[in-house]
C-alpha cells in the first residue's frame, strides 16, 4: 500500500510538466495492488484489493483511495475477517503524496524513469509515511503508467493492524502469521480531457417512497465504504447528497465513466431500484464494483433512508 501511494505522486510530477498541465485521473480496469503473507512459516498467499481510484492534480497533490471492503484473499470468510479485525471496518485507506517537480522532466511516449518519492498511508486513524523508488512509463499522449520499482514491505505494527493479525491467528488456529508485508502496486493514470462546463440539471421532484428508513439506514453501511451523505464528500464513489431526483453521473467535483455521464438517467424510486439490484446490467461499462442488492425490501428502505436524509 505504501508504494501505491508514492506510484500516484510520480505521476503527479509528470502531470505537472509544461507539456502537461491538466490532472491524471487513476484507470481502476489497468491498475493492481497486491499483498502477500506467509502463514505456518512454508504457506505463501497473495491477496489484493480490487476496487482503487484517484487523482493526481496539476500542482502535484496525489490521493489514492483504496476499497478496503473489496479485499479478495480468495476466500469469502477470510475477507470478511480482514474487513471486520485487520481494517476494523474502516471501509477505505486514504494514499496522499506531494511530489517535488523538479525531479522529473517531461517524458516522451515509451520514455522511463524512476523517481524517489514520499507518502502517506492512513488506515483506520493510523498514519504511516513512506519512502520509495517508483517506475515511471509513458504509455501513450494521454497515459501514463506507475509501479514499485522494487518489492516494498510493509510492517503491522507501524499499520496498527497487529491486534487484527493476533485475532485472524487465534480465528484459523495458525501458529504464526509475518508481520512484515510485502506489497507491490502498478497504477495506470488517463489524462484528464477538457471536460464541458454544463450546469448540472436541477434536481427532479420524485414521490416519497414508504419504507422504513431505520432498516435503510443499516442497508446503506454496504454503501457507506465508498458513498457519503455530506454534501461534495466524495471518496472512492460519489457523495449521495441529494441523489434522488438528480441526474445520473452529474455531481461537481466527482469523475464519473462516461457510461454513466451519457446515460440520461434521472434518479428516480424506479430508477434506483432498477440499478441497485444489478448496477451493471442497468447501465453497462459504470466504474460501480458492488454487484447490487438482492432484497426488494432492502432497496425500498433504502431508498426511503436517502430521501428522509435529503430532507433532514
Amino acid at each position: 500500500m505504501k508504494l501505491l501511494l508514492k506510484a500516484v505522486t510520480i505521476a503527479s510530477a509528470i502531470v505537472a510538466t509544461p507539456a502537461l498541465a491538466d490532472g491524471w485521473t487513476l484507470v481502476p480496469e489497468g491498475s493492481h495492488l497486491a499483498y502477500g503473507t506467509i502463514k505456518k512459516d512454508t504457506v505463501g498467499e497473495v491477496n489484493s484489493f480490487t476496487n482503487l481510484s484517484g487523482h493526481v492534480s496539476p500542482d502535484g497533490k496525489a490521493e489514492i483511495q483504496i476499497d478496503l471492503f473489496s479485499v479478495e484473499t480468495n476466500i469469502d470468510i477470510r475477507n470478511e475477517r480482514m474487513i471486520e479485525y485487520v481494517f476494523r471496518k474502516a471501509g477505505t485507506a486514504a494514499l496522499t503524496a506531494t511530489f517535488d517537480m523538479a525531479e522529473v522532466s517531461s517524458l516522451g511516449i515509451g520514455e522511463t524513469t524512476t523517481v524517489d518519492a514520499e507518502a502517506m498511508l492512513s488506515l483506520a486513524g493510523t498514519d504511516v509515511a513512506f519512502d520509495a523508488e517508483m517506475f515511471v512509463a509513458r504509455l501513450s499522449e494521454s497515459s501514463v503508467m506507475v509501479s514499485t520499482n522494487d518489492m516494498v514491505f510493509i510492517s503491522a505494527e507501524d499499520a496498527g493492524v497487529n491486534a487484527g493479525v493476533e485475532k485472524l491467528m487465534e480465528l484459523a488456529s495458525l501458529p504464526g502469521i509475518t508481520r512484515t508485508v510485502p506489497v507491490t502496486a502498478r497504477l495506470i493514470f488517463n489524462l484528464d480531457g477538457e471536460q464541458a462546463s454544463v450546469a448540472p440539471a436541477a434536481p427532479v421532484a420524485v414521490a416519497a417512497v414508504e419504507g422504513d428508513i431505520k432498516a435503510g439506514k443499516k442497508v446503506f453501511r454496504k454503501c457507506s465504504a465508498c458513498h457519503k451523505l455530506e454534501q461534495d464528500r466524495h471518496t472512492v464513489g460519489p457523495s449521495l447528497h441529494g441523489v434522488i431526483g438528480a441526474t445520473a453521473g452529474q455531481a461537481d467535483g466527482f469523475r464519473y465513466s462516461a457510461q454513466l455521464q451519457e446515460s440520461g438517467i434521472v434518479w428516480t424510486a424506479d430508477t434506483l431500484t432498477a440499478f441497485l439490484s444489478d448496477p451493471r446490467r442497468t447501465i453497462p461499462g459504470n466504474k460501480m464494483q458492488f454487484s447490487g442488492l438482492k432484497k426488494d425490501e432492502d432497496i425500498t428502505n433504502l431508498i426511503a433512508y436517502l430521501q428522509a436524509e435529503a430532507q433532514g
